[in-house]
């Protein structure tokens, strides 16, 4: 088998209502979704949803190449692209290659990938993850009922900005999980997405543990600050959770070395290669994996072949505009599916028909951080609630 070439696609999901975090929002509710088809002579096509900045590079690392050798693609792809390929965007379209790949083996195989790495268990143990912060209490509710009717009993939502506030919204949140479910309490995440100071960090979940029990509170600090994240830590009894936004496993040794991280995240758009590393590190040192993305599953099926997975999170209960996903959500877990592979399928014609919105002009949203993070004295003004009418806003900005 040889891999013969590759194409890029992106579609987009719609949220139908605000998303964002402490950074921005955007208002529309329309994120783009990028995607790579990888082709092979014998038919077999893989799916890989994320970033194709530099694929002609990447993918010249592979040409040719019987992709069911993995793991030394992956290596190869990163020597390809060395000098960039260890952060950001690139280190992204070799994650996405690396996933399709993952893709072809299984299919090949055909097995889902779940069983092809040693999976007993299909299920995967997920929290709800809103990217709530510019919700009125209303919709706040209104989205998190729909996640406990699936059965979900965590939650991690998005704050940092007043910590009167995110009292009030985990308070709100946490008694709809109960009044759902069992009588367990339900575990309560707050995600920062790096807004903080040190001290910022341990002040605003130190008042929040008066009253709220914390399971874990997301890159509190800076996603590199190893002793600002050490520091957090032993200021609060939460436990610390980041790793979304690092790459390479240098970015990671740092906090795993000085016990600054708790729950060691990654990224779904960083591949399945990286995921699997990662984790093999973090168990090294005794600590979970969690991973993180609003299509996450190649690291779902990666997940349940692993002994310290903890719980993966489950943004958006529907898949972007031509994604069809042989998963489902129940009883408070992804359900992974028998389909060969990753149990992707892309409707390549409804995805190149499909209105595609231009990209954000504005300068808003999550991606974008705001001059005065971590330099905020007084609680930050409430980001502006934009009503949803029609699936839409009265918002100019957004995707």
């Amino acid at each position: 088998m040889e891999i013969t070439g590759f194409r890029t696609l992106t579609t987009v999901l719609t949220w139908g209502r605000p998303v964002g975090d402490a950074n921005g929002v955007l208002a529309d509710g329309h994120t783009p979704v990028p995607i790579v088809l990888v082709d092979t002579d014998e038919g077999i096509t893989g799916v890989g949803l994320g970033p194709h900045l530099d694929a002609e590079t990447v993918f010249a690392a592979i040409e040719g190449e019987d992709p069911r050798g993995v793991t030394a693609l992956y290596d190869r792809m990163l020597r390809r692209t060395f000098k960039a390929g260890h952060a950001g965007a690139v280190f992204g379209t070799i994650g996405t290659f690396d996933t399709a790949l993952w893709d072809i083996k299984a299919k090949a195989a055909g097995e889902p990938l779940w069983r092809l790495l040693g999976a007993r268990d299909r299920r995967v143990p997920a929290y709800a993850s809103g990217l709530d912060i510019a919700l009125t209490d209303d919709e706040l509710v209104a989205v998190y009922r729909t996640y406990a009717e699936h059965g979900l009993r965590a939650a991690k939502l998005k704050g940092g900005l007043d910590v009167d506030r995110d009292r009030h919204r985990l308070a709100l949140v946490r008694d709809v999980l109960a009044d759902s479910g069992p009588a367990s309490r339900p575990a309560m995440m707050l995600d920062a997405n790096e807004s903080w100071t040190r001290k910022q960090a341990v002040r605003h979940v130190c008042e929040l543990e008066r009253t709220i029990d914390l399971t874990w509170v997301e890159e509190p600090v800076r996603r590199w600050d190893a002793e600002g994240m050490a520091a957090v830590g032993r200021g609060i009894r939460a436990s610390v959770a980041t790793g979304e936004n690092l790459t390479g496993l240098e970015q990671f040794r740092p906090l795993l070395t000085t016990g600054a991280v708790d729950v060691v995240q990654t990224s779904a758009v960083w591949g399945i290669t990286h995921f699997l590393r990662v984790a093999t590190l973090a168990h090294a040192h005794d600590l979970p994996v969690s991973p993180v993305g609003n299509t996450p599953a190649g690291l779902l099926h990666a997940a349940a072949s692993l002994p310290n997975h903890l719980a993966a999170e489950l943004q958006d209960l529907v898949p972007p505009a031509g994604v069809h996903l042989a998963h489902h959500v129940d009883d408070g877990a992804f359900v992974l599916g028998d389909t060969p592979g990753i149990g992707i399928h892309i409707d390549e014609h409804t995805i190149r028909t499909t209105h595609q919105r231009p990209p954000n002009q504005n300068g808003d949203g999550p991606n974008v951080r705001p001059s005065s993070a971590g330099r905020r004295l007084l609680a930050a003004p409430a980001l502006p609630l934009h009503p949803v009418i029609d699936g839409h806003t009265d918002h100019p900005g957004g995707l």
